[in-house]
């Protein structure tokens, strides 16, 4: 029982040690909120992607277009199965590089965003940057800061 009460002690002043250096080390603490979603539809980055991704989605609707008026043409039933399935594995070819390449850019900017939010944080000295939508109350907002450096 002793020891029990003894290890309680222990760790209720270490406790006590923690909350007394934090609430000393608080008065100095900065913390900065960043809108993600703002700053990511102001990028002009993701502005360029989306059209790039709206011109290719026309291409594969064209490339459909195309591939239906083909193998509407054709009259012997294993040359149409043929016809489609070629077509059909050209699609499928088409719309997984065009995922891949959206991702991989998407990535990049995402990166890009996320250093440049570093660096703005680490250039005016703050300690924590918190995503806006998590933060009920507190911090500074430097958003339009953000969103400036991306345009």
């Amino acid at each position: 029982m002793r020891k029990n009460l003894g290890l309680f002690a222990a760790i209720l002043a270490v406790a006590g040690g923690l909350a007394f250096s934090s609430a000393a080390y608080a008065d100095g603490f900065s913390v900065a909120i960043v809108d993600v979603p703002q700053v990511v539809n102001a990028s002009a980055k993701v502005q360029s992607l989306k059209k790039d991704q709206q011109a290719k989605a026309e291409e594969i609707i064209k490339f459909v277009e195309k591939a239906r008026k083909d193998v509407a043409t054709i009259t012997d039933a294993n040359k149409k199965k043929a016809a489609e399935e070629k077509y059909n594995k050209e699609l499928i070819a088409k719309k997984e590089a065009m995922d891949k390449n959206y991702a991989e850019q998407l990535k990049a900017i995402d990166e890009s965003i996320s250093q440049q939010i570093n660096t703005k944080a680490k250039a005016d000295g703050y300690d924590l940057v918190l995503s806006k939508g998590i933060v009920l109350y507190g911090g500074k907002d430097i958003t339009p800061e953000i969103i400036k450096i991306v345009k």
